[in-house]
């Protein structure tokens, strides 16, 4: 089937995203319409697991808001595959499977023994729990994906057009901006900090990051500009979509940048399995620092929001275990969030930089010129609406005195959908890193750079800076 030049996944990841949250604003009337969407529940006996995401449908069992879930989200993803000139049989085949692997998964994660912090192991009636809050679904899923994607090769090929990590997170995120807008309205002195510090902390990473992988990758290990710049971006800036719109700026051939994304993919699986843990064992006490390090040094967007998110969950649980505090969910992963979005942003500046500098240095002939339009054909669509979702909630919770409370109900069921989509994130992550593969492609070279720059500086940079711009900051407690 011929591709639709149209759209692309970032457009769709807007479109679904933008459309979800709009049916969310329906609350400001009074109207509830995604409060049916499934909710898993900590749980030690599995009757007990899903429910509707709202009161307004708790006469909605668990089962059939599963069901409901799964035929709304595969219903618009399927408009969206439509859109882009893919198979949507096909999808919606493979995607039927993923979904439920998935949620399962999820499921699983919010078994009591895996979830509960020790503040509420006596609610579940259990003497011990790993404490590590529901968002362990997200690394069995992971898991998960990685034994199908490396081990059962048939399972694999039957889901790969459900495959699609970097639209799913982009989802998330756009979703993610309304939820982050009721949390910055509930204390918007720390928020605004927030934003300025992770502005402050890309900026600076991003010139050092950039310039030194380059340098590497050039003086080192002998790779052409072709190559080099698309690996600089890859690993040290944004990962995939770095990767992908460095390639294009410089008009890399089409395995360049699908090579480098590939590497970026591996490494992610490791960072995310890694950085969390290392996080919650040295940094418990500095969670903000966590959370921007997490933004700083995974790199592509769905593994630096996901290790965000597992992050907050071991840092908050160990932070109340070890010191007696109580940190309010969702404020690690903000941080996260808010470096990551910074360097989305600036993704499409640098693209514009590396297009202007191949051409002008490199390429083009005498008199030709690049075009400021370049700008805003590599810039990330998502971020738009992220940063709309997130303007109006902080507007909507900061217009009365009641917005806050009116915020909360807007995301009761926008919640529910994020989590689905991380979840799918994490899993698919996980079935496209077939290391196997890769390593026959000849990514072994490319690997060293990687390994050489992200253990030899990137990381310990970044954690750095972080602490340079978020140390003494602390999430507010919960209530």
């Amino acid at each position: 089937m011929k591709q639709n030049t149209a759209f692309t996944e970032d457009k769709v990841a807007l479109l679904v995203g933008s459309l979800i949250f709009i049916l969310s604003l329906f609350n400001v009337a009074g109207i509830d319409l995604l409060g049916w969407a499934v909710k898993s529940n900590m749980w030690t006996s599995f009757d007990k697991v899903f429910t509707a995401s709202t009161a307004n449908y708790k006469g909605v069992s668990g089962f059939a808001a599963l069901i409901l879930t799964y035929v709304a989200i595969t219903a618009v993803l399927s408009v969206g595959i439509k859109l882009l000139g893919a198979d949507v049989v096909k999808f919606v085949k493979s995607f039927t499977v993923v979904f439920f692997i998935c949620y399962f998964c999820f499921a699983l994660g919010n078994e009591a023994h895996i979830a509960a912090t020790p503040n509420t192991t006596a609610k579940f009636g259990i003497s011990w729990s790993m404490g590590l809050t529901g968002e362990a679904g997200f690394v069995i899923a992971l898991l998960a994906g990685i034994i199908v994607g490396n081990f059962m090769p048939g399972l694999a090929e039957s889901i790969k057009d459900a495959c699609r990590p970097e639209m799913f997170v982009k989802i998330a995120i756009v979703i993610m901006g309304s939820e982050l807008g009721v949390k910055a309205a509930d204390a918007m002195g720390l928020a605004s900090s927030i934003i300025f510090r992770g502005l402050c902390a890309i900026v600076e990473a991003y010139l050092i990051y950039w310039a030194v992988v380059y340098y590497v990758s050039r003086k080192y290990f002998k790779f052409s500009r072709e190559w080099a710049a698309p690996l600089a971006s890859g690993i040290s800036i944004c990962g995939v979509s770095a990767a992908i719109a460095t390639g294009g700026a410089i008009r890399a051939r089409p395995v360049v940048p699908i090579m480098v994304s590939s590497l970026v993919v591996v490494f992610t699986c490791v960072e995310m399995l890694v950085l969390p843990f290392v996080a919650q064992w040295w940094l418990h006490g500095e969670p903000m620092v966590a959370g921007g390090w997490m933004g700083l040094a995974v790199k592509s967007d769905g593994g630096a929001i996901a290790s965000g998110a597992i992050t907050d969950a071991l840092i908050r649980a160990k932070a109340l275990a070890v010191d007696g505090v109580n940190y309010k969910e969702g404020w690690v992963v903000m941080v996260t969030t808010t470096v990551k979005i910074f360097i989305d942003v600036f993704i499409g500046i640098w693209s514009f930089v590396l297009a202007y500098i191949w051409c002008s240095k490199f390429e083009c002939k005498d008199g030709q010129r690049m075009k400021f339009s370049e700008v805003w054909n590599r810039f990330p669509r998502f971020v738009l609406g992220y940063i709309i979702s997130f303007a109006i909630l902080l507007l909507v919770c900061t217009s009365s005195a009641g917005g806050v409370k009116l915020g909360n109900a807007i995301i009761g069921g926008l919640s529910s959908f994020r989590l689905i989509f991380f979840v799918l994130t994490f899993f698919t992550i996980g079935v496209v890193s077939n290391f196997r593969k890769l390593w026959e492609e000849g990514i072994g070279r490319l690997a060293a750079v990687y390994v050489v720059c992200l253990f030899g500086f990137i990381i310990w940079v970044g954690l750095f800076i972080s602490w340079l711009f978020f140390h003494g900051v602390k999430p507010p407690l919960a209530s």
